[in-house]
């Protein structure tokens, strides 16, 4: 396919931007930050983003949503991605609907899916453990009880999991991995919230022996692996448009300070080296724009076989995220460093989606596995 987006698309793109950029730019983060906001997001706006549709993107139309893939998911996480906007998006409009979509029995669908539609519910998926990306080192432990499971470990960087109204919890059962949906204020759950040093949220959850019934499961048991694995691989292509986004935002910034900031009576810009830079880094932002827009349509083709540029898309995003934020710090020069000038939020943030689904080494070695390297 074309490595561009198709006039829907496109449309889909210009109004998310008109309404992220209008309603939550990054001032908005600042205000949620300084202000100890305890859902870390407004909630106001999330209905606003769900009457927009949004939250439906990859909802199906039979349970009140679009019905729409995940280059569309895409177009509007690189919109969030410019402004740093908090919101249940990537948790609950990406994973979880994706999630349920494809592995939930008709009851879970008819229960969950069009209140994820709608804004009404935010789930929060629950995978990692330690302080690295890892899901095929899950330790908790889902124990065969009566008709159902008793589930016993503990959760970190669940994101949105402090506001969650349903977990969907990653647990080793017998001879593989069980998906498991969880209310998380069941008896045995604990969350502890964790503000991030982006200033978005995430919680830490334990779970102490807390009984789940069968109906709880999402997929099969014992083979939960493989649909983990998708929505895991919907989750890391999702990141990478954020983190595109965010990418070209500072690119923007930085080439605007560039023309303006003046040293040694002539504009810093005029700089050849700074120019050698800047030219540098657009190629590496328009390149990794395509392998992020490859992974996402490969996703909507064939998810069996989009692995790959997945990984390539995720890790090529962090190191290009990474180079942005860092040449757009020192562009700016010290004030770079302060509070005050937005360029340290993004390089907070991009630092948080580099480590979110696994960063560009645990994609290098495992593309290089998948290829036999």
């Amino acid at each position: 396919m074309p490595l561009v987006l198709t006039e829907e698309q496109s449309l889909l793109r210009d109004s998310a931007r008109g309404f992220i950029s209008e309603k939550a730019p990054v001032a908005h983060l600042r205000q949620l930050r300084d202000g100890r906001d305890a859902s870390g997001f407004s909630r106001d706006l999330w209905k606003g983003f769900a009457e927009m549709g949004f939250a439906g993107l990859l909802v199906p139309e039979a349970f009140g949503g679009s019905g729409l893939g995940c280059v569309e998911a895409g177009v509007v996480l690189e919109e969030i991605g410019r402004n740093l906007m908090p919101s249940p998006f990537l948790s609950t409009a990406v994973l979880a609907a994706s999630a349920l979509a494809r592995g939930g029995s008709a009851e879970q669908q008819a229960a969950y899916l069009p209140k994820i539609a709608d804004g009404t519910l935010i789930a929060a998926l629950a995978v990692d453990e330690g302080a690295k990306h890892r899901p095929q080192a899950i330790a908790m432990r889902a124990a065969r009880a009566g008709n159902g499971f008793r589930l016993n470990g503990a959760k970190a960087l669940v994101v949105d999991g402090h506001v969650a109204d349903l977990l969907i919890v990653a647990a080793r059962s017998g001879d593989g991995l069980t998906l498991l949906l969880v209310d998380p204020k069941a008896n045995g759950v604990a969350v502890e919230r964790t503000v991030m040093v982006d200033a978005h949220n995430a919680a830490r959850v334990t779970f102490e022996d807390v009984e789940v019934s069968a109906d709880a499961v999402l997929g099969e048991v014992d083979r939960g692996g493989a649909l983990l694995e998708a929505v895991l691989n919907v989750g890391r292509g999702a990141v990478a448009a954020e983190m595109v986004g965010l990418s070209e935002e500072v690119f923007n910034r930085t080439v605007t300070y560039l023309k303006e900031r003046k040293q040694f009576g002539k504009l810093i810009g005029e700089f050849q080296a700074l120019q050698h830079r800047a030219a540098q880094l657009y190629i590496d932002i328009e390149i990794t724009r395509a392998a992020t827009l490859k992974a996402l349509q490969a996703l909507d083709q064939d998810a069996a076989q989009a692995a790959n540029a997945v990984s390539v898309a995720k890790a090529r995003a962090g190191a290009t995220a990474t180079r942005a934020v860092q040449e757009g710090v020192q562009m700016h020069g010290g004030m770079g460093m302060t509070d005050q000038f937005d360029i340290g939020l993004f390089m907070k943030r991009a630092r948080v989606c580099q480590e979110l689904f696994g960063d560009d080494n645990f994609h290098a070695e495992r593309l290089a596995e998948a290829r036999r390297y």
